[in-house]
């Protein structure tokens, strides 16, 4: 049924290493503690804020974070430094770090110091902060000769733990789907935002009845919160985040555009419609489960389909430790139309344009977010890798034996040539991984007319 696949789900969906993060987080807490308090404890002064504090992250997710809060009185040295006092604080948390962690990589990142865990497969990202009056929290910045910013989670963290208990845990489980839907798109939305937006469509009059829902009702649910959020105005640039009120920003409003083709995939399903599976897959990714009614005739599915052609398709869940898409990546495509002439594949697609057999193609990366990160801090350690999938669709694809769908690296160009060969709706897609987690992702469809791609 329908239900169980909801809720086997959201199981499989939580967080798999949060034991192996919380023992090195632990370590670190009592080691800070001893130099600045005086006192080896391993739970005061610190909080585990964001999505993990919140308790809306899933499996695969890349960071910590984690706030440690400095006695007020250090805040007067920091200040008295002739320049930038914040960057000192920093270099003091990380020289401290380095002392449990020699080998680690440990690095000042502009507000945080990141400490990357390998064997955890995370990073945490240590903010040292300083109480202010309010209850809120001075953290530094060392930009632009440095400043102290304001920061509040503990209200987010107070305003999530309150909506789990109204809509009895069914809160984090819409969150954590909604990032389900993120990473499997690949579109940059930050774990604050998600919450938020979640927050306040269960609160909005018209879906409050979801605060009393059960996996029976998702299906429901998801249409309402997808046209929910198909309808917000692209171009508002940040919302008021649950709890804390702070502004939370969102660049592009790409989200939008995203959820109103989700909701176009839903909208029309019932329990009993035959697409039903294939859309809830196509939305939330290849690990929603199948009944096993389902799963046998899939099952069958593929077995008609390997009986003529040998199922090569890699999938990056499975190649990489995590999927946890946070930086943007658009990649596009130039056509060789005549000699030397080109045009853009995006372009000839906003206008129904299929292509031809035999038209040399050049994939390229027109925007990697995380390079320019990269460039812009010249870190060493902001190293990433970038990786192809060209996969072939169609019955052409079968009789050929060419569905392809391997993973393979970039040569270091950020760019692949491919060429038309027959028909069938393609796809091409590019991957930046970062400590062997997909930050960044990009498709573009190649609708091939007459007669996939080959190399």
């Amino acid at each position: 049924m329908l239900k169980e696949s909801f809720e086997t789900f959201v199981t499989e969906l939580e967080v798999d290493n949060e034991e192996d993060m919380m023992s090195r987080y632990k370590r670190i807490l009592k080691k800070l503690n001893g130099e600045f308090w005086g006192e080896e404890s391993e739970e005061e002064h610190g909080y585990i804020v964001g999505s993990l504090g919140r308790r809306t992250a899933i499996k695969g997710i890349s960071d910590m974070d984690m706030l440690f809060v400095l006695p007020t009185e250090l805040k007067a040295q920091y200040d008295g430094y002739e320049e930038n006092g914040q960057s000192t604080l920093l270099q003091d948390v990380k020289k401290v770090i380095k002392k449990i962690y020699p080998r680690t990589v440990v690095r000042g990142d502009g507000q945080v110091v990141v400490v990357t865990m390998n064997g955890a497969k995370c990073e945490i990202e240590v903010c040292p902060v300083f109480e202010r009056t309010d209850g809120a929290f001075d953290y530094p910045d060392t930009n632009n000769g440095g400043r102290w910013r304001k920061t509040d989670p503990l209200p987010e963290l107070a305003a999530s733990e309150v909506m789990t208990d109204e809509s009895s845990g069914h809160f984090i489980y819409i969150c954590r789907m909604v990032r389900a839907w993120k990473n499997n798109k690949g579109f940059k939305l930050g774990g604050l935002l998600i919450d938020t937006l979640v927050h306040n469509f269960l609160n909005d009059d018209k879906y409050a009845k979801y605060k009393d829902s059960s996996f029976e009702s998702y299906l429901d649910l998801y249409k309402d919160l997808f046209s929910y959020l198909k309808n917000m105005n692209k171009e508002q640039s940040y919302w008021l985040a649950l709890g804390s009120r702070q502004h939370v920003y969102n660049k592009d409003g790409a989200f939008v555009a995203k959820a109103k083709k989700a909701y176009g995939k839903l909208k029309d399903l019932t329990e009993e419609s035959e697409e039903l599976y294939d859309n809830l897959r196509s939305v939330f990714g290849n690990k929603f489960p199948l009944p096993e009614a389902e799963n046998a005739t899939q099952a069958y599915r593929e077995s008609i389909e390997i009986s003529s052609a040998r199922k090569t398709e890699e999938f990056i869940d499975e190649k990489f430790d995590g999927v946890d898409i946070k930086y943007n990546l658009k990649i596009d495509c130039d056509v060789e139309v005549k000699g030397f002439t080109r045009k853009s594949l995006r372009s000839m697609l906003s206008k129904f344009e299929r292509l031809q057999p035999r038209k040399q193609l050049t994939f390229m990366i027109k925007e990697n977010e995380f390079e320019e990160l990269a460039l812009r801090t010249k870190d060493p350690d902001y190293n990433f890798r970038v990786y192809w999938k060209v996969l072939n669709r169609g019955s052409e694809a079968i009789r050929r034996n060419q569905i392809r769908g391997q993973i393979f690296p970039d040569a270091g160009m950020g760019r692949r040539q491919e060429r038309t060969s027959f028909r069938g709706g393609h796809i091409v897609e590019c991957y930046v991984v970062h400590n062997n987690v997909v930050v960044a992702k990009d498709r573009i469809k190649v609708p091939i007319e007459s007669s996939e791609i080959t190399a």
